[in-house]
């Protein structure tokens, strides 16, 4: 869990966010409230107000964040098509903590009939950055024949790891999962 003195250092601002991706990971979206966001930072539920209008302006701005981040991570580091791929299961398994949390973006799908359409469409931008990303891994490894299904596929197949490994808080349940995932891809 983070806490405000986690993010030392960090602006009122940041530590909002912080606080928001991990209740948003481990409650959902639906799960909190602004005031649950300001008892952790330490501040008063009003003064969120002055770093975002609504909830849901909060949730788009940590699925930017998100979205940037991983843009981020995909041009940190040089490597093969097969060193990206292991690269994107460890960055599923090791930061999105699996067994602990979900993707900031999965969390929203619960309650999808009830964010509005600007959330929505932050949800969609991750996941297209995703998508866009592994098919051309993916096609680098395999060129020809239906690579953008296979970025769904292998997209849809972290998110319900990581599901799956919440519920039972066992990051070996991700593990068996993303196996049997590199398995299917192989053949």
């Amino acid at each position: 869990m983070i806490a405000a003195n986690t993010l030392a250092g960090a602006t009122t601002r940041e530590q909002i966010l912080g606080v928001a991706r991990e209740l948003i990971q481990t409650r959902s979206y639906l799960g909190f409230s602004f005031q649950d966001v300001a008892d952790r930072v330490g501040i008063r539920k009003a003064s969120l107000y002055h770093h975002f209008a609504t909830k849901e302006a909060l949730g788009v701005e940590v699925l930017r964040a998100a979205a940037q981040a991983f843009k981020d991570w995909t041009i940190a580091k040089p490597r093969t098509p097969q060193a990206s791929l292991d690269a994107y299961f460890r960055m599923y398994r090791n930061g999105l903590h699996a067994g602990e949390g979900v993707c900031p973006a999965g969390a929203m799908a619960p309650g999808w009939d009830c964010i509005d359409e600007e959330l929505r469409r932050a949800v969609r931008d991750l996941r297209n950055a995703q998508i866009l990303w592994l098919t051309g891994v993916l096609g680098a490894l395999s060129p020809g024949g239906r690579v953008g299904a296979c970025a769904s596929y292998v997209f849809a197949a972290c998110q319900g790891a990581l599901l799956s490994a919440r519920m039972t808080g066992q990051v070996e349940d991700f593990d068996e999962a993303i196996e049997q995932l590199k398995h299917s891809l192989a053949s």
